[in-house]
């Protein structure tokens, strides 16, 4: 539990410092070149992605059952739409920068890339919003796996729930990457493409090997399987985006 948070912590004043660099450097080509609106929110999203993995550590109450599922599946949606639009937005401007492509612009710009993000994040909210009503999850006391000791462990209620939440997680991520995949070969001042498909695939490599280890993983160790998966998937997306930016900008 101790490395698993300070993982989360590292990942979380990681993030805060990315965070800061960009906005200390928005006026520079590399910030704004990448869509410096998005990366902002992106940023703030993977700082929650850290932060949401605190409330699966610990002893099991009824709040955080409920919230960290919750918590988890929307600043992940939130992450990997402002991932999703970034990428749609390359397409866009290098399709815009051929003869006969300029109106496409006025169907990406800031306010509609607001709006999907937000509206694709929706989504995930009313799923989780659907889930707690239908079969919340909860606390149990499990006796099954040592009989001499009571794990407390948070049980997730309606499967169904979790799996439709994962499920458009990772529709999300793959249209992502297959996007950008596209994108990859495009001229070098839409190169961000090739970042977002080293990023997207670590993300969906990772939790491909999340589930089957999760269900085959018993009480509690389903929790820090599940932890694990989000910082894995965490800092692959914070290194792989925004590690060369950095790098670029600072040296």
């Amino acid at each position: 539990g101790i490395c698993l948070t300070a993982a989360s912590l590292l990942g979380t004043v990681i993030s805060a410092v990315v965070l800061g660099i960009f906005i200390h450097h928005r006026s520079t080509p590399v910030v704004r070149a990448n869509n410096s609106e998005l990366s902002f929110l992106l940023l703030v999203s993977l700082k929650l992605c850290f932060l949401c993995s605190l409330l699966f550590i610990g002893r099991p109450r009824l709040w955080t059952c409920q919230l960290r599922h919750a918590a988890f599946g929307i600043s992940f949606v939130l992450c990997v739409s402002c991932i999703l639009v970034k990428t749609m937005v390359v397409l866009a401007v290098f399709r815009a920068s051929k003869p006969g492509g300029g109106d496409i612009l006025k169907w990406f710009g800031a306010v509609q890339q607001r709006g999907t993000v937000l509206g694709l994040t929706s989504i995930q909210a009313a799923i989780c919003f659907a889930w707690l009503l239908s079969s919340s999850p909860k606390p149990h006391k499990n006796i099954q796996y040592h009989k001499d000791k009571i794990v407390f462990e948070c049980v997730v209620g309606s499967t169904v729930g979790f799996a439709v939440l994962l499920s458009y997680i990772g529709l999300l991520a793959i249209l992502s990457f297959l996007l950008a995949f596209l994108a990859r070969n495009l001229p070098d001042n839409f190169n961000e493409a090739k970042l977002i498909t080293f990023s997207m695939l670590i993300f969906c490599a990772v939790w491909v090997a999340f589930v089957p280890a999760y269900i085959n993983s018993p009480g509690k160790y389903a929790d820090a399987v599940e932890v694990f998966a989000i910082l894995a998937s965490s800092f692959g997306l914070l290194v792989a985006l925004f590690g060369p930016k950095c790098y670029i900008i600072l040296l």
